[in-house]
């Protein structure tokens, strides 16, 4: 009977433990969702900041990433991103990259397949993540004509 009862115990221990371990992950998951938005639209700005500060009459996105951490078309070097991010869902260095048809990078978005938690009440600029199925979708554009638009590549 005692050895029942300490069994049934165990059991509900372990239950209560996958669902905490559940509950955490998904929480985790929530934060790594946060992080994209937050990092994905400060890579979204530098683009831009990199574009409009463009010497010339010629406006210019950045060839590489590496250009938004050191642009050396000035004569002293401007700093568009403190660091280059990593993808904070995958966890790993590397973005998709969107590239503008005049060349050079207009935007970043996650190689993650998963499906995100967040489905409505994005931000102005990404609104159209509402439609998304999976964060790869998730793209972070900058777009001159629109200046804070997300480009669809549906």
């Amino acid at each position: 009977m005692v050895l029942m009862g300490v069994l049934l115990l165990i059991i509900l221990m372990g239950l209560g433990m996958a669902v905490a371990g559940n509950r955490w992950s998904d929480m985790q998951r929530r934060e790594r969702e946060q992080e994209l938005l937050k990092v994905g639209d400060t890579i979204r700005k530098a683009i831009g900041n990199y574009y409009n500060l463009s010497p010339g009459m010629v406006k210019q996105f950045p060839p590489t990433l590496n250009a938004l951490l050191k642009d050396e078309r000035f004569p002293v070097p401007q700093r568009h991103l403190r660091k280059l991010y990593t993808d904070p869902v995958t966890q790993r260095p590397g973005w998709g990259l969107l590239y503008a048809p005049s060349g050079g990078i207009m935007g970043v978005y996650s190689l993650s397949g998963a499906h995100p938690f967040k489905t409505r009440n994005f931000p102005p600029p990404y609104q159209d993540f509402e439609k998304k199925k999976a964060y790869i979708d998730w793209v972070f554009a900058y777009l001159p004509e629109t200046d804070n638009s997300v480009v669809s590549y549906d």
